[in-house]
């Protein structure tokens, strides 16, 4: 309803703007800080009634495919994924910018400074600016939601893919959002161009032409965004540009206005104008930015005015890590606010497996039949709950890279000649990035042994359907996996010895095993309950 307001999630105001702005579908993989996107749609009644498509892809790749087959038919889409759930869909989304979009697509990546549940620290902005695709970064709810609307519409106004660009802070705080009048959805119609899609070379060639044509458009759209605001100040030994969440930041310092004028970016490409304005007024400029330091890079590049630039780079602001307004406060030279030590009530400890986890089953019977045979340094794990199995007491997983990494590293190691090569995964994540990976054990009948951990859902991000359910045998018999070596076992305490002798077994075979611990995750169960 026009003008209400509600209080949402940041991951909540993307998708109800989205609904808003008329979207007709969203594709994601779950992932945090992500997931609550398309958990929200998938509990709306306005999509419901809508008939938005909101059912999880398989992983991010098919997410940004799906949801440029949604454009291409001309309709409004969503694709939302993590950080690293980019790298997944660098393929499609990279290209996206030479095929351009015909409905608008926007591709919301959800960074984790910090590395509160991430592998990495990467700043997907790098991916929009790689990529010649122009990106958005709210500062708070109210923008990420007015954004949506914003953004479909310069999606279907360029004739191109966004890339809007959050962080866990945003993601998973709340504040209210006044709500616009909403959009109904696009009719069907197909792109007037019919070979937009089609990246043959002599094709891609005049697109890309088009595409480094439209950068001068884009920025100029940066110059005149609602989003990039210059706010004048008495101050000018120093000008600060703030993007995203770091606008928050550096105005929780200043309640009552900043001394020095400001830049605040939500747009890029960059408002190139808006920065020289700063560069010529100010003698020193503090880039403040949430993740890599991009924009500070950039400015190094292109400036000419003799002038000092502050940041991440230079030790102004940490290197790494989440920022914060008391860092950004340090930064400034003012001083420290960081408050007394939180007294140690209780002990600190590891994240641990639930009890009656199936996958301490699982590795109690690897700790028995390799582990204390073999020595440690024989087992590859993958991205899930089970990777707690490199924690103690259990301290049995020797490497977690990425989605899918545990097969093929397993395979490599194998053919270097380690014996037994072991491999650890999860169903969702089996069929999200791992079946490539047994295709290539399988051509090559490669002696590993795969586990594949059948808690039939996507456990560690909250209990969604997996893609795998029910299916996880026959997918690895059509992958060309001997039958007779696709073992099955429910891993409990009482049929240890069951679980014990097929390992053995398999370790006796000279070729591709594949062991499928099935019993539901204890979570999901208690949900149900």
């Amino acid at each position: 309803m026009e003008n209400q307001k509600v209080l949402l999630l940041g991951d909540e105001a993307i998708a109800q703007g989205a609904i808003d702005a008329g979207a007709s579908g969203f594709y994601a993989y779950p992932g945090t800080p992500s997931t609550e996107i398309m958990e929200y749609v998938q509990h709306s009644k306005e999509a419901d009634e809508g008939n938005i498509h909101r059912q999880w892809s398989a992983n991010e790749k098919t997410a940004v495919e799906s949801a440029l087959g949604m454009s291409y038919a001309g309709k409004r889409t969503v694709a939302c994924m993590k950080h690293v759930g980019v790298n997944v869909a660098a393929d499609p989304f990279v290209n996206s910018g030479v095929t351009g979009a015909n409905g608008g697509l926007i591709v919301v990546a959800a960074d984790d400074p910090s590395m509160h549940s991430s592998q990495n620290e990467q700043d997907s902005r790098f991916f929009a600016n790689f990529s010649l695709i122009p990106c958005l970064e709210p500062s708070n709810q109210q923008e990420a939601y007015d954004m949506m609307f914003y953004g479909m519409d310069f999606s279907e106004k360029f004739k191109t893919p966004l890339l809007m660009r959050i962080t866990t802070r945003l993601a998973h705080s709340r504040s209210g959002v006044v709500l616009k009048s909403k959009r109904p959805q696009n009719s069907l119609k197909l792109p007037e161009d019919g070979r937009q899609f089609v990246l043959l070379p002599s094709i891609s060639r005049k697109r890309y032409k088009l595409l480094l044509e439209a950068q001068t458009k884009f920025v100029e759209e940066s110059e005149n965004s609602p989003f990039n605001v210059y706010t004048d100040g008495a101050d000018k030994s120093l000008g600060v540009i703030a993007c995203g969440i770091g606008y928050n930041y550096y105005m929780e310092n200043f309640p009552s206005g900043s001394p020095n004028p400001v830049l605040k970016i939500g747009q890029y490409p960059a408002p190139r104008k808006l920065i020289e304005r700063m560069a010529k007024e100010c003698k020193t400029i503090l880039v403040i930015e949430e993740g890599m330091p991009l924009l500070e890079e950039n400015l190094r590049g292109f400036m000419n005015a003799p002038l000092e630039i502050k940041g991440r780079l230079d030790g102004t602001l940490p290197r790494d890590g989440e920022l914060n307004p008391n860092l950004i406060r340090i930064g400034l030279g003012l001083s420290d606010n960081t408050g007394n030590d939180v007294p140690e009530v209780v002990k600190l400890r590891p994240p641990a497996m639930c009890t009656g986890c199936s996958h301490i089953d699982t590795y109690k019977a690897l700790i028995e039949t390799v582990k204390d045979v073999y020595g440690d340094g024989h087992v590859f794990s993958d991205i899930g709950c089970y990777t707690l199995g490199a924690y103690p007491p259990y301290e049995i997983i020797n490497s977690c890279v990425d989605m899918g990494a545990s097969v093929t590293m397993a395979k490599g190691a194998a053919d270097a000649g380690l014996f037994p090569s072991i491999a650890v995964i999860g169903d969702s994540t089996f069929t999200h990035s791992g079946m490539t990976g047994l295709l290539d054990a399988v051509i090559e009948n490669t002696n590993m042994i795969l586990f594949i951990l059948d808690n039939s859902t996507t456990a560690m991000t909250g209990g969604q359907k997996s893609h795998a359910y029910g299916k996880i045998k026959d997918i690895c018999i059509g992958l060309g996996v001997n039958p007779e070596h696709v073992r099955e076992v429910v891993p409990l305490p009482k049929n240890h010895s069951e679980f014990v002798n097929i390992i053995k077994e398999e370790l006796e075979y000279n070729g591709l095993s594949v062991i499928i611990p099935t019993r539901e995750c204890i979570q999901t169960i208690g949900k149900k309950k």
